[in-house]
């Protein structure tokens, strides 16, 4: 396997920790659990774009770029922390973002961006990104510049490779503690890229823990439809034979809540508890329904006080400031 040799720009402060969260399993009465945390990552307040940026960024760099180019919602970690992954690499970013809103406001990530000084193009819906994406790579050629279109998410063999790696440091902590977990939770989406590294890396380094997704959007079959076969094309890239199959792509969709980045009560409640059990914030877009599913799972009787779990924090904490207002309403309406 060629991971060791892939080109590598060092963006993250690795490896980040792993922390027991004692005061959490007590309140759920549940398994040991332990908190990778990616949200401190470091770049422009950390994430896991970070790891896949990586990668990215130095792939960029070994093709002479000069500008980076990518795509999300107006309120995306991901575009948030490749506009600093340029910035410390001397490239000039561009972000492209669909809103609902003509001129949403400037706050939380949308923030951070222009403070980062990235360029950004507004499109209407997600269908606009990619075609607006490479009409800003085209305008970049006409003037001399070598653009570099990053997938959303990042998500594409080369960004994974980032979740292979973090893998292997998980694996090298365990080893330190002395601990074998039986499940390591972490956040399913549409563009799936975190979820196929974890699964793929998990392979291919014979963990013997189960990588679960939790689903923050669409049913389990869409998401499985990404992560599948971005699981097995990034072992293809890494010129890995480890081989994943639809069974090995663990989805819990139950969690999805309205839809994409609107609270639940379980989300809300989620957030909640593990603020005020370990002082540790989560995003309400992403691990906030992760850690909706974990409690869930462990109400359910799906996880006892003999496991352990791995439970990943990806971030997004800007999340919180952008929707603070919506945020408190909807705590205070619950008693909380």
């Amino acid at each position: 396997m060629r991971l060791a040799s892939l080109p590598r720009i060092r963006l993250a402060h690795l490896p980040t920790p792993l922390e027991e969260a004692p005061f959490l399993s007590a309140a759920l009465g549940g398994p040991r659990i332990f908190i990778k945390r990616d949200d401190c990552t470091g770049l422009a307040l950390g994430g896991n774009k970070t790891r896949k940026l990586e990668y990215l960024i130095a792939d960029a760099q070994s093709k002479g770029a000069s500008v980076v180019i990518t795509c999300g919602s107006d309120r995306s970690n991901h575009c948030r922390q490749t506009a600093a992954a340029a910035r410390v690499a001397g490239m000039k970013c561009v972000l492209v973002l669909n809103s609902t809103t003509a001129e949403p406001a400037i706050q939380g990530n949308l923030l951070l961006d222009r403070m980062l000084g990235a360029q950004i193009r507004f499109v209407g819906s997600e269908a606009e990104r990619d075609p607006m994406m490479e009409q800003v790579a085209s305008e970049y050629r006409e003037q001399g510049g070598e653009p570099y279109i990053i997938a959303n998410g990042g998500s594409d063999p080369i960004g994974t490779a980032g979740y292979v790696a973090a893998i292997f440091e998980l694996m090298e902590q365990l080893d330190d503690l002395g601990l074998e977990p039986s499940h390591l939770y972490t956040t399913s989406s549409l563009s799936g890229g975190t979820h196929a590294g974890l699964a793929i890396g998990a392979a291919i380094a014979g963990a013997t823990f189960h990588v679960q997704g939790i689903a923050i959007e669409g049913s389990e079959d869409e998401v499985r439809a990404v992560v599948l076969p971005l699981a097995n094309a990034t072992a293809h890239y890494l010129e890995s034979d480890a081989v994943l199959t639809p069974h090995d792509i663990r989805i819990d969709a139950n969690y999805v809540g309205p839809g994409y980045a609107m609270n639940s009560d379980a989300s809300l409640d989620a957030m909640n508890t593990v603020a005020r059990t370990q002082a540790i914030l989560l995003d309400p877009v992403y691990t906030a329904k992760t850690m909706a599913g974990l409690i869930g799972h462990i109400k359910a009787g799906q996880l006892g006080p003999a496991d352990i779990v791995v439970f990943l924090h990806s971030g997004g904490s800007p999340a919180l400031f952008s929707e603070g207002a919506a945020l408190l309403a909807a705590l205070e309406a619950r008693g909380i």
